[in-house]
């Protein structure tokens, strides 16, 4: 396997592996806490040194776990770097949910930290943007949880370039910490926002750093289901039937089958070929993985071979498969 590469986050200092791990969806739903251990002491030998998580996936649980999980494999808590998402909230009162406002936040974070058995997290991002909460309120409480010693980095999830600027001149203007690093979906389907609308933040002073999630685009990508849905995937569970319709897609599927080709004939998978695609992108500070298996978590990190494979010709060919 190649050897891990570290980029820093934007403009800071802090450095991620170009490979992380993060617990949406498999974590409290797939996965106990004795599989995390395994997967999670997989990924942090393979060289991740960033695991991503949020007190909106599995409702709290996914932070127990992990918390639960870090504490049996006794890590040092300067060998990892953990990030944590707030926005959805776990209670149903007005200022608990949808919200980024300070009484939701200054509670939500002692929520997330007492979860994951942690006295501060290395990065706290914004799940989602909140139109009903002056930007300049959220900036002050993230600056306060900063000051406070219980978040070492703040950023973003799913804004749009506006409100990443525009939390960034309120940063600037009062003197507060700003946003420095925004999470979200990229992949051979899924490019417009990471290519086009956040291109400015990344080349000028801000120097955005990137976290993306989704590289397999809910594992459509890996190309296993071409042939339809196995058994015990995840796009079987319930309240994911969204994700069915999307994996049997005739169209995408036919690109897949594409890129499979291109795959074989390099020598990779096509999940690796597609992580390794992502991370080809400059831009890209890590690309977020995820794995209910070990096996899933040592395949993804072999992305680390495809990236030399991709030629500049590989790469057009790439391109012009995703052009049908």
């Amino acid at each position: 396997m190649g050897t891990m590469p570290y980029n820093r986050m934007g403009h800071t200092g802090l450095k991620l592996s170009a490979l992380s791990f993060g617990s949406w969806v498999t974590f409290g739903t797939q996965i106990d806490t004795g599989l995390a251990v395994d997967c999670l002491a997989a990924a942090k030998e393979g060289g991740v040194n960033f695991f991503d998580n949020a007190e909106a996936y599995g409702a709290g649980l996914s932070e127990t776990i992990m918390g639960a999980a870090i504490a049996q494999l006794g890590w040092a808590r300067h060998s990892y770097v953990i990030s944590t998402k707030l926005f959805w909230g776990l209670h149903g009162d007005p200022n608990m949910r949808n919200t980024l406002n300070r009484k939701y936040l200054m509670q939500a974070i002692d929520g997330s930290l007492e979860r994951l058995g942690l006295d501060f997290v290395d990065i706290c991002y914004c799940h989602r943007p909140d139109p009903d909460t002056p930007i300049i309120e959220t900036v002050w409480a993230f600056s306060d949880m900063i000051a406070a010693g219980k978040v070492h980095y703040w950023g973003t999830s799913e804004w749009s370039g506006a409100e990443i600027a525009e939390a960034i001149a309120v940063a600037e203007r009062h003197h507060l910490h700003a946003p420095v690093v925004e999470q979200p979906q990229y992949n051979l389907f899924e490019r417009r926002r990471v290519e086009h609308e956040y291109a400015r933040l990344y080349s000028s002073a801000n120097g955005l750093g990137l976290t993306t999630w989704s590289p397999l685009s809910s594992g459509l990508l890996s190309g296993k289901y071409v042939d339809g849905i196995p058994e015990g995937s995840r796009a079987t569970l319930p309240g994911y039937e969204w994700l069915a319709n999307l994996l049997t897609d005739e169209k995408r599927n036919a690109v897949v089958r594409d890129l499979a080709a291109i795959a074989e004939r390099i020598e990779v998978t096509p999940a690796q070929l597609s992580i390794a695609w992502c991370l080809k992108n400059p831009a890209v500070t890590s690309v977020i993985l995820g794995a209910s298996r070990v096996e899933q978590v040592t395949e993804n990190l072999g992305a680390l071979d495809a990236l030399g494979r991709i030629t500049p010709e590989i790469h057009e060919e790439i391109e012009l498969a995703f052009l049908k």
